[in-house]
């Protein structure tokens, strides 16, 4: 067996990954980017229109967050509602 196309074969897979990869990294920042305009148009519009956007009732976050449990309380956040950790930290601390 000669290694050395093993090696070569190896590089060049490791190469394919890490460009899909890449890829693939640029196209969901790009949608995050899209996602932030649109909820920052949607909280504009919310806010003119005079609607109140509630945060959502989550009783266990709020059982969690009574008995201390903060770290699990953003995780079970961040799970029922899909936010980013900073939005989930936020909204424990406004619940506690």
């Amino acid at each position: 067996m000669d290694y050395g196309m093993v090696l070569l074969g190896v590089a060049v897979l490791a190469g394919v990954v890490a460009l899909g990869t890449s890829a693939t990294d640029r196209r969901l920042t790009r949608v995050d980017r899209r996602l932030a305009r649109v909820e920052r148009k949607l909280d504009a519009i919310a806010e003119k229109l005079g609607v109140a956007v509630e945060e959502p009732a989550l009783p266990e976050v709020v059982a969690l967050v009574r008995e201390g449990r903060k770290i699990q309380a953003i995780k079970v956040y961040r799970e029922r509602t899909g936010v980013d950790l900073k939005d989930a930290r936020d909204a424990v601390e406004r619940l506690g």
